[in-house]
C-alpha cells in the first residue's frame, strides 16, 4: 500500500494536523510527518515532493496557517495529490490560508478541505488511494453505512421524543 506524506508548515500546527492520524491510522494507511516550510526550508520542501513518488507516497497532505503556501509548493514539485489544510491562524481566522490554499494557477491543483479539516484531508486521502486498493474501498464503504445508520438511530430517537 502507498503511504501518505503529511507535511506541515509548523510544528505549531501538529494540534490540527494530529486528527489525520487517527484517521489514516483507522484505516490501516502508512504514513510520515514532516515539518517544512515553503519559506524557510524551501530546499527541503522540493526535494521531498520531487522525491516523494520514488519514495512510495502515493498521496500528499500539506498544512499551513497565515500565506500558506507549502501545498502549492510541494504540488509544483511532485505529480501527487496534494491535499492542502488551511490552518486557522490568530490573525484572519484562516481565511488567509484558505485563500491561499485554493487559488492555485492551472495546471498545479491543490485539493483544499475546511479550514483545519485534517480529518476529511486524511478522508479525501484514503479515497484517493482506494481507488487502486480494494480493501481500502470496502472498509471506506463500511465506514459510510455505519454513519448512515447512526444518523438514523438520531433521526429515531428525536422522531420519537417530538413527534407525537
Amino acid at each position: 500500500m502507498k503511504k501518505v506524506a503529511v507535511i506541515m508548515g509548523s510544528d505549531s500546527d501538529l494540534p490540527i494536523v494530529e486528527k489525520a492520524f487517527g484517521v489514516l491510522e483507522e484505516y490501516g494507511v502508512p504514513f510520515e510527518v514532516h515539518v517544512y516550510s515553503a519559506h524557510r526550508t524551501p530546499i527541503e520542501a522540493r526535494d521531498f515532493a520531487v522525491n516523494a513518488r520514488a519514495n512510495g507516497f502515493g498521496a500528499v497532505i500539506a498544512a499551513a496557517g497565515k500565506a500558506a503556501h507549502l501545498a502549492g509548493a510541494i504540488a509544483a514539485n511532485t505529480t501527487l495529490p496534494v491535499i492542502g489544510i488551511p490552518v486557522k491562524s490568530s490573525t484572519l481566522d484562516g481565511l488567509d490560508a484558505l485563500l491561499s490554499t485554493v487559488q492555485m494557477p492551472s495546471g498545479i491543483p491543490v485539493a483544499t478541505v475546511a479550514i483545519d479539516g485534517a480529518a476529511n484531508a486524511a478522508l479525501l486521502a484514503v479515497q484517493i488511494l482506494a481507488v487502486s486498493d480494494e480493501q481500502l474501498a470496502e472498509k471506506l464503504a463500511q465506514a459510510r453505512t455505519k454513519a448512515a445508520e447512526t444518523v438514523l438511530q438520531k433521526n429515531d430517537a428525536v422522531a420519537a421524543k417530538y413527534n407525537k
